[in-house]
């Protein structure tokens, strides 16, 4: 009963704020601008959520990460709802698809990231962009489930198993020696001098940013301490 009481409750609080903010919470409706008031009476807990993949998802992302010779079982994927600071400051509905074995770890950091202040451009699945690994990085999009290849070989990617995440992919690149290729390509401004203090409306990711000791503190592996390549923008686990 105390639980349905403060569902009508959150119902009636949400109804004094933008129809349009109500809607977007209620269907989640990623990319989408919401006022922190809004977010107080829809509840921030509710924005920070892990579930089975539905048919609607999963119709997304069918043909592009969800490719016709994917391996991994749906079951074993989960949908998140999370909020994150866009390069703005203000709060923004971001959405991934993961592992279910790294999905509470995923929720604890965005939710300690968020409350932090943290910000992180743009958070959509990667089937927004057709799976094209390429295009969702130089869009600064973050991302994580995408069944695909370690680029430039035919060992799947830890991304396959939906166990890595990129984070703010433009403003911190993958650099692979052996070539000098940068991905993404337009990234290439921020692929060397990271500790210098330029202009970016996003943090770079190194060894004191907050993301990074997030990522730690749960056991995930930064792309960025390699050697041959430095993914500055991936954590795996």
């Amino acid at each position: 009963m105390r639980t349905i009481l403060l569902f009508l409750l959150s119902i009636l609080l949400c109804s004094f704020y933008a129809p349009e903010e109500t809607k977007a919470l209620r269907e989640w409706t990623p990319a989408t601008v919401v006022s922190d008031e809004a977010i107080k009476a829809y509840s921030i807990d509710s924005c920070f959520k892990a579930y089975p993949i539905s048919d609607a998802i999963f119709s997304r992302m069918q043909g592009k990460s969800y490719k016709k010779d994917c391996t991994i079982p749906r079951s074993h994927l989960r949908y998140l709802h999370v909020l994150h600071r866009n390069v703005d400051g203000n709060t923004q509905l971001g959405e991934l698809v993961c592992s279910a074995e790294i999905a509470n770890d995923l929720l604890d950091i965005f939710r300690k990231l968020y409350d932090a202040g943290y910000k992180i451009e743009r958070m959509v699945l990667i089937d927004e962009y057709d799976a094209d690994d390429e295009r969702s990085m130089a869009a600064n999009n973050s991302s994580c489930f995408n069944f695909r290849v370690v680029s430039g070989s035919k060992t799947l990617s830890k991304h396959a198993q939906g166990l890595a995440i990129d984070i703010n992919p433009l403003y911190n690149p993958c650099i692979r020696f052996s070539t000098g290729k940068v991905e993404p390509a337009n990234g290439k401004p921020y692929a060397t001098n990271r500790t210098a203090k330029q202009k970016t409306p996003v943090p770079f990711i190194n060894t004191s940013d907050l993301c990074y000791k997030l990522f730690k503190q749960h056991g995930f592996i930064w792309g960025g301490s390699w050697t041959t390549v430095k993914d500055y923008q991936h954590f795996e686990k």
